[in-house]
Parts: C-alpha cells; structure tokens; sequence
C-alpha cells in the first residue's frame, strides 16, 4: 500500500482481538455486553462486533444512533443526557429499533414526554465521582421527582440508573482505577438496593474502557459499556489497561523537513489528524505520539527520547536523540501510536487495513 499523506492505518487482528476478549469478559460475569460505538464510528466495524454476539450498543448522539439504525442494529442507547432540540429527530426512527435515552433532569423528561411519540426506554444518568452529568447517588428525593416525572408517560419506559466513571482517564495506576470503579460500584449496588422493591428488574449500566479491562469486579452491574478498547491508545496503556501490543491504530505520517540543530524531524500530520490529546512523557513534557520505524523486516517501537513533541495544524515535530535522526530521510514515511484513539479516529475519518483495505466511517 502506497502511503503519500497522513493515512489512519487500522492492524485488524488486533482490533478483533481486543472485541473478542471484552466480549468473552462480559459472558465471564454475566453482563449485557452494549459496546460504545463512538470511538470506531464505522458499520463494517461493527459487523465485527456481531460475530462474538453483540446485539445492543451505545453511541453518543442522535446522528450517531440514526447511522447504525440503518445499518441494522435495533436496540441503541445514545448515552448523553438528551438533547431536547432534537425530538423531532427521534419521532423518524422506526419503532423497529429500541431505542434508549438518558435524563438527569424533569425538564427533559416532560419535553420528551410530549414530544416524542414513539415507545422509549429511558435511563436515569447517576455522577459517581467524574461531576460532568447525571444526579448525585445519594439524592434519591431527586432521582424520585424523575420517577414521579417518568410515570406520567406511558411511552417511556424506566429501564433503570446509567453510569460514566471518565475520572478512570486521570488515574496514575491500575490500583487507582480499580479504586474509583468499585467506589462506583458501591454507589450504583446502593440504588440498586434502594429501588429493588419499586423496580426488581432494574439495569446497572456502566463501563469506561480502563475498568471494565482491568477489574474483574461488577458486582451490581448488568451491563458494561466500554468503548475506547476496540482500538486502546497511549492514553489507556499509560494507566495500564493495555499494553502497545493491544493497540490496534497508527497514523503513517510522511517526514518533510529535518532540523539538525534540534535534532527534530517534521511530518506531514499535525492536530487535524491526532488531535492535542496528550500525556507526559518520561522527561516530564508533552507527549502527543511514540514512533515506530522499521527495521529491516520488522518494526520497532522507539524509546521515549523519541516522540511527537508539538503539533500544530498540518504539522507534527518529533524529537529524537541522534543516533535515530541521523538514519530518518525526507520522503520516509513514520508511524505514530496516538495518544487518544477516539479523536484521532474521528480526525481521520477513515481507516486503511494493514492489508491496504479501506474501511468507511459514518458522513460528516
């Protein structure tokens, strides 16, 4: 395969791999296996998902939800507290798909309760400790005015209390995320104990890529949600939810400048391909990419005094000790592990195989 430009490569063993291993977790523990699709954004990607069984998944918008509804999945939970600009959006989709949307407030639910006219699955968003969205576990008067809410529409069903521990991104170690996964796990069992009499089927839904790898606790949970794992990145094998050999993207990138003075080396591919997601590097600086290069018949994963160090636009710049740069020529083509697999993705909008196929995202 030719490569001329910043090109998305995607190693496709690896990708299924890593989807094979989170399914059979999920079968280990019992749990309704609802994959965020948010980070592949892809339905040839997804047909990879229904050979190990899937058969629910989770995206993050309205747009999102409607593209894999057309490509045939029919049980869809947009796991953002809704909208309510885009009723309308949802009354088009057919009553083929369930579909499952998340409230944190009375407000959305009244404007969904009149507005939208199709049967829906609703799930209460819980803040566990990442203080973005959802209602305090503890505020049960709170989570009651919802249910009071909830009742009065025969059309929505309460299907139960949703999660996102996103603080899991910020841990420094595995002990750290397993931490704050079973601290929110004991807040999500509480409500689960609270309204079992109310609600004896009631769903625990939770799952952010880094727990749901490292820990073999869900106690409570019915349901795990991850999504980053399909492809992981620096980001999760920073915190050790992964290793490098888990990761299944690169961004080929050419080299079109080199700096002696600097030792550094320019490519073609900057934040419209990676984003600035980044995380330290060993000597204490931003590091937004590792390089692999190939050596003879092989590749090779440099060491960290080599690494994409600044990006702006359409350029990236790599630091690299001597001995590296002296070997790298203009015109050679160098890969970079991203820092955060979801954004570059999206940057990309597409992704080449390393068998040279190409494989479609959903339209801008």
């Amino acid at each position: 395969m030719e490569i001329i430009r910043p090109t998305l490569v995607l190693n496709k063993t690896i990708c299924q791999q890593n989807i094979e291993l989170m399914a059979e977790k999920a079968r280990r523990h019992n749990l309704t296996f609802r994959p965020h699709f948010k980070t592949h954004q892809s339905a040839e990607i997804g047909t990879w998902f229904q050979k190990v069984g899937v058969e629910k998944i989770t995206v993050s918008s309205v747009s999102m939800a409607k593209y894999f509804a057309e490509a045939g999945w029919k049980d869809i939970t947009i796991a953002i507290p809704f909208n309510i600009l885009e009723c309308s959006e949802i009354n088009r989709f057919s009553e083929d798909c369930a579909l499952n949307l998340v409230v944190d407030n009375t407000l959305t639910i009244n404007t969904i309760g009149t507005k939208i006219k199709r049967n829906t699955g609703i799930y209460i968003k819980i803040s566990t400790g990442y203080e973005r969205t959802g209602i305090e576990y503890a505020a049960v008067h709170k989570i009651d005015e919802l249910l009071i809410a909830l009742s009065q529409y025969r059309h929505l069903t309460f299907k139960g209390f949703l999660t996102h521990s996103g603080h899991t991104y910020r841990a420094a170690s595995k002990y750290e995320v397993q931490n704050i996964h079973y601290d929110s796990l004991k807040k999500m069992f509480y409500l689960k104990e609270y309204y079992a009499s109310q609600f004896p089927k009631l769903e625990i839904s939770v799952g952010d890529t880094p727990s749901c790898s490292i820990s073999e606790n869900f106690m409570g949970a019915t349901e795990i949600r991850p999504g980053n794992f399909v492809f992981y990145d620096l980001m999760q094998q920073n915190i050790g939810a992964c290793s490098i050999d888990d990761i299944a993207l690169r961004v080929l990138c050419p080299v079109i400048s080199k700096q002696s003075l600097r030792n550094e080396i320019v490519i073609y591919g900057g934040a419209i391909h990676f984003s600035k997601e980044f995380i330290r590097n060993s000597d204490g600086k931003n590091l937004y990419g590792r390089v692999v290069l190939q050596n003879g018949h092989e590749k090779k994963l440099l060491d960290s005094t080599n690494y994409l160090c600044r990006l702006t636009q359409e350029h990236g710049v790599i630091r690299m000790n001597p001995s590296v740069f002296r070997k790298i020529e203009i015109g050679n083509i160098v890969e970079i592990i991203p820092v955060h697999a979801c954004l570059t993705a999206h940057s990309m909008g597409h992704y080449m195989t390393n068998k040279g196929e190409i494989i479609e995202m959903m339209p801008r």
